[in-house]
């Protein structure tokens, strides 16, 4: 009779469990969007971003994912001001990134891949490659396990979660969708003016209007409230001036194809370039072997897709 109603609460037990444990399918349907979503704002294919979610969170039945909205084992380390949980995993009691919902978790993982220096050259990667990015991803050291990148192709495959990447266009970026729905080539309002969404080296961009400031053009197209002073490069307390371009996405690393060089022009600087040609100013600095900080003079060159020649 012991043994019988022992039996049972197994039973019930492995029901309860089966019942709360999410499927793959459900996993991908739930969090394509959001994936799909980081990829326009990004850059970062759908498919790596939603394998990554399935292999790191056990399709989000993990305790990482489940107790703290975790979906990609992402630890606290130094720059982490948030909640967090212990967890035990190379080491015992590791501190990991809590979040408040899963999104928090896949746009955090989009600006842990961003600033991880480590990771720069994915963004080289077209972002239909999904196997380079695979690859990329365990050479830059995401995960120890030496199958790490062929366990993220053969998700996608398996799942044809390829299909995602189609949510971009691979040869000219999707446009960036304001919260009124309305994306490139139509007119955003913000405030009382009226802006129309455009695209420079694949990123899209408005200029900014009388009136207009970093926190309005966050509220219209609904970024988080760190994301345009990044991509602009803009200090804490400035905000743009009309006529100047805001990006809503992050520069890329390089300029277009046919934008090699640029000649400075009277009074331009390095952010002035950087901001015309869509390339992060970090990047441009190191093209060009300057110091942070550093100005050009007139008629100098400036090179936007490769390294200055040494002399």
């Amino acid at each position: 009779m012991r043994n019988i109603f022992f039996l049972s609460l197994f039973l019930i037990a492995q029901l309860v469990t089966s019942a709360q444990t999410i499927s793959r399918a459900d996993y991908i349907e739930t969090y394509s969007s959001i994936a799909v979503e980081e990829m326009k704002r990004t850059g970062i294919p759908a498919s790596i971003t939603l394998a990554q979610g399935i292999l790191e969170s056990a399709n989000g039945n993990s305790r990482l994912a489940q107790k703290a909205n975790n979906h990609f084992g992402i630890k606290c380390h130094n720059s982490w001001t948030g909640a967090t949980i212990k967890h035990h995993d190379d080491k015992r009691n590791e501190c990991f990134r809590k979040y408040r919902n899963a999104d928090e978790s896949f746009r955090d993982h989009s600006q842990f891949l961003q600033e991880g220096s480590r990771y720069s050259a994915l963004f080289l990667i077209d972002r239909t490659d999904y196997k380079s990015w695979a690859r990329g991803l365990q050479k830059a050291g995401y995960a120890t396990n030496r199958q790490y990148a062929n366990k993220l192709i053969d998700l996608i495959e398996r799942h044809e979660l390829y299909v995602y990447d189609k949510g971009a266009v691979s040869v000219k970026e999707k446009p960036v969708v304001a919260k009124s729905g309305l994306s490139e080539g139509g007119e955003v309002r913000v405030g009382s003016s009226k802006h129309e969404v455009k695209e420079q080296n694949r990123v899209s961009y408005v200029v900014a209007q009388q009136g207009d400031t970093y926190e309005s053009l966050t509220e219209a197209f609904d970024k988080m409230r760190w994301e345009l002073r990044k991509y602009n490069d803009a200090p804490d307390g400035v905000d743009p001036t009309p006529g100047q371009i805001v990006y809503l996405q992050p520069k890329r690393n390089r300029a277009d194809r046919g934008q090699k060089k640029h000649t400075v022009a009277p009074g331009e600087t390095m952010w002035h370039i950087s901001q015309k040609y869509a390339v992060r100013l970090s990047k441009l600095y190191k093209k060009n072997r300057m110091e942070l900080g550093d100005e050009p003079s007139e008629d100098d060159t400036i090179w936007l897709r490769r390294r200055k020649p040494k002399n």
